[in-house]
């Protein structure tokens, strides 16, 4: 087969791909990037409505919005709570269900129960256990916080974000699974035979060899937890107690629906892409010079 026509039967199977990624994704972020320009409103389909271009004057108007300020902030804690501590536990859990032990299928299907399960039902159980008359103050009694978690400015946002690291849990731990089938046994061996124990074993070598996954695990839950929308929706109200569980995503909502400001929704959107994206570099350059 001549390399033209095998470079065409190329583009043919990756063409409906192309398609899904050009309608669904690249579409929609052009489309978002283009209303955050203008007065931008929904109407009712078919209806001719004015929308005057107003140039970046959503932009100017979010740079001075507080309520924006503190979403980015209350994302920021989220991310220093839930990153790091999803990184640990997955390359731990991911090596220890790797080694043979008792009751590894079992193991490996409960981390990954959670993920599979549906939000509002994850959500339910954590409910359950952290309002005000829940399980965890009724174990803890007089060390339980006043107010309780939920409804408590310093630790409402943690809870959440324990809550999306356990439910995220399985879906790391799988991708740390399937990595470490690709670290060569040899080198095990030979720090065995250089007398690391398994600590040493664990901390020069499967670390390392884990270090594009771990990379591709950060980014994902920067993304991930960018997005967080679901559980401070239901969990606290829709981003209380004042709004220290607000994520941008939760706040680009009320402006854009409830609020029929989708104009100025869409430019929260875009500065949220915009911000996520300088983060995810700055992760990367980090974690490869490391």
């Amino acid at each position: 087969m001549r390399l033209g026509a095998a470079r065409f039967v190329g583009y043919f199977f990756i063409l409906p791909y192309l398609i899904f990624l050009a309608l669904f994704l690249a579409y929609p972020l052009g489309f978002a990037v283009w209303m955050s320009f203008y007065e931008y409103f929904f109407a009712a389909p078919g209806a001719v409505v004015e929308r005057p271009f107003i140039g970046l004057e959503n932009y100017r108007n979010l740079l001075e919005d507080e309520t924006f300020r503190t979403t980015i902030g209350n994302i920021l804690v989220f991310i220093a709570v839930n990153v790091p501590l999803t990184v640990v536990l997955t390359l731990v859990l991911g090596a220890a269900l790797n080694a043979k032990l008792p009751g590894q299928a079992f193991f490996r299907t409960s981390y990954y129960l959670p993920y599979v399960t549906a939000s509002v039902a994850v959500v339910a159980v954590w409910g359950y256990l952290f309002f005000g008359d829940g399980l965890v103050n009724r174990i803890l009694g007089g060390l339980a916080p006043e107010p309780s978690w939920l409804v408590n400015e310093f630790w409402a946002m943690i809870v959440i974000s324990l809550l999306v690291t356990w439910k995220q849990l399985g879906y790391y731990v799988l991708l740390y699974l399937a990595a470490l089938q690709n670290v060569p046994r040899q080198l095990y061996e030979a720090a065995e035979v250089d007398g690391a124990g398994t600590f040493g074993k664990f901390w020069n070598v499967t670390v390392p060899g884990l270090r594009p996954v771990t990379l591709l695990v950060v980014i994902l839950s920067t993304i991930i937890g960018a997005n967080l929308f679901t559980e401070p929706y239901l969990l606290t109200n829709g981003g209380g107690p004042v709004d220290q569980t607000l994520s941008p995503v939760l706040y680009m909502y009320q402006r854009g629906i409830e609020q029929a400001d989708a104009g100025y929704a869409a430019a929260i959107g875009v500065t949220l892409s915009v911000i996520v994206l300088l983060v995810a570099a700055v992760q990367r350059f980090a974690l490869e010079r490391g």
